[in-house]
């Protein structure tokens, strides 16, 4: 950054020096068709002999205006110039390719009171540029002008000591912190940001073409918005849906697991434990839960349900619910999955089923 900025300056120095071809004589035509020449590489006292041979040839094309006087071979090659600049050298390229098309014209005399050949010449010349005369003084002004600005004192660059403190303070501040180059996945998300533009942009041009496709899009999306909202209104009844009744006020459904008592969906459990039937112990301990917590009026009594319902039922937020979950799972897995079941299976089972079955007691009340 420091180099480039180094640089700009020396090349604003450079141009406020030898403004050369840039600045002056805007009237002299470049040339259309030259061939190349070359630059010689000279000091700027060179530089300075060489425009000082410029203004003496200058002066006599001026005057005599013949082929001899005004030969462009005259002018010499062009000149790079090296300046000076604080610690570095820069080089300028000085070009006069401006002044051997002013030479190769002015050798033709073309205007004057006596060689004009009547009005409609005269016109063809104003129409074509100004006079060569009048280019010949503005080519005599802008080399007077390069020569007084080569000897000008060259202006040493500032510093720009406090520019620089605040832009370090400026890069220093938190949101420059972690500036990092983009990744291939910004690029990959910018160019999907771009086609979803593309895409959306196409949409409206064919709503704009095709008026019925924009009412179809607009009512597929309520439609879609009320299908969500049912679908969200129909799960969130089923989840905390809790019909608290008193236990005297009507009976369970025949079906129900809650019809029979849990404690002796308990006992069987026990009794198929003793005859080392895991797999059906751990099918009558889970609805020995199942039974205990119905009774309790945790949900209403219905014997369609499936293990899976009855825990939807249980709000996230009731203690309960883990270890019906756990419980859910490992009748699941032997009952319906039909493995083999071990001991310390059922063991597991009746422990989470006890917990339940104790969380689900009253204080004021037995089981019934």
């Amino acid at each position: 950054m420091r180099f480039a900025r180094f640089c700009d300056c020396a090349v604003f120095i450079l141009a406020a020096c030898l403004p050369g071809p840039v600045c002056l004589a805007q009237k002299i035509p470049a040339p259309t068709s030259q061939p190349a020449v070359r630059a010689d590489d000279v000091s700027l006292d060179g530089y300075q002999q060489h425009l000082i041979r410029l203004q003496s040839a200058l002066g006599i094309c001026s005057k005599e205006r013949d082929a001899k006087s005004c030969d462009p071979g005259l002018i010499g090659d062009d000149d790079r110039v090296t300046v000076v600049v604080g610690q570095a050298a820069q080089r300028r390229v000085v070009r006069y390719g401006w002044l051997r098309v002013l030479f190769q014209k002015a050798a033709t005399r073309d205007e004057g009171g006596n060689n004009a050949k009547g009005g409609a010449a005269k016109a063809a010349k104003n129409e074509a540029g100004p006079p060569t005369t009048e280019l010949l003084k503005d080519a005599k002004a802008r080399l007077e002008t390069d020569l007084a600005e080569s000897r000008a004192p060259i202006a040493v660059p500032p510093v720009h000591a406090r520019e620089r403190a605040v832009m370090r303070e400026v890069l220093a501040g938190k949101e420059f912190r972690n500036l990092q180059e983009q990744t291939v996945q910004d690029s990959v998300l910018e160019r999907f940001a771009r086609w979803l533009n593309h895409l959306f942009a196409n949409v409206s041009f064919l709503r704009m073409s095709s008026a019925w496709i924009g009412r179809v899009l607009v009512w597929g999306f309520i439609l879609g918005v009320c299908v969500a909202l049912v679908y969200s209104l129909i799960r969130l009844e089923r989840r905390w849906r809790v019909k608290l009744t008193p236990e005297d006020d009507q009976m369970p459904a025949p079906g129900a697991a809650s019809a029979r008592d849990w404690q002796l969906w308990l006992e069987d459990a026990r009794r198929a434990a003793a005859n080392r039937e895991w797999r059906e112990a751990i099918h009558f301990v889970y609805w020995a839960a199942i039974s205990r917590l119905e009774s309790r009026r945790l949900w209403p009594a219905d014997r369609a349900r499936t293990p899976r319902e009855y825990l939807a039922l249980v709000a996230h937020e009731d203690p309960r619910r883990p270890g019906l979950s756990q419980l859910t799972n490992t009748f699941e897995r032997f009952w319906y999955g039909g493995r083999e079941a071990a001991e310390d299976d059922y063991r597991a089972a009746e422990s989470v089923a006890t917990g339940l079955i104790g969380s689900g007691a009253s204080p004021d009340r037995g089981a019934r």
